[in-house]
C-alpha cells in the first residue's frame, strides 16, 4: 500500500504550483474547474511518483498555519533530496529568493539532515538528505 496523494487547501493556486514546479520538480496537469462549488484543483506530480493535490475555493476560512503553532493534523510536507550537499544547495536558494528559512541545515535527533522553510502559503516544508 502507499500514500497515492495528499491534499491542501490554498489562497493562490498559481503561485503554490509554480513554487513547487521550480523547486521540487512538480509537473502539473491541466486546472480542474468545478463551476458549480467554485473549486479549482491541480494534481503536481513528483519524479517518485507521489502527488500533492493544491486546492482552492473562496469560502474556505485560513486556520493558524504559523510554523510557530502546534496543531493537530498534517505538520509538515517532507522532499528528499538525496545528499546533503543539496539540501544546503536548495536551502540557499531559496532563501536567496526570499522564502523564509525556519530551521537551518542540521542533523535533527532521529537521525535526519533537514532544513525547513515555509511555502507561500506558510506550509512547513522539510528537505532532507
Amino acid at each position: 500500500m502507499k500514500i497515492e496523494h495528499i491534499a491542501i487547501w490554498v489562497k493562490d493556486l498559481e503561485k503554490i504550483k509554480e513554487f513547487y514546479q521550480k523547486y521540487f520538480g512538480a509537473v502539473s496537469n491541466e486546472k480542474y474547474h468545478n463551476p458549480i462549488k467554485n473549486f479549482e484543483s491541480y494534481f503536481l506530480s513528483f519524479e517518485d511518483g507521489s502527488r500533492l493535490e493544491i486546492m482552492t475555493r473562496p469560502d474556505i476560512q485560513e486556520g493558524n498555519s504559523s510554523y510557530e503553532a502546534q496543531r493537530f493534523g498534517i505538520t509538515h510536507l517532507a522532499f528528499s533530496t538525496g545528499s546533503k550537499e543539496k539540501v544546503d544547495t536548495l536551502t540557499e536558494t531559496l532563501r536567496n529568493d526570499g522564502y523564509k528559512i525556519a530551521g537551518e541545515p542540521r542533523t535533527s535527533g532521529d537521525g535526519y539532515y533537514e532544513s525547513v522553510i515555509l511555502d507561500p502559503e506558510n506550509n512547513i516544508i522539510e528537505i532532507i538528505r
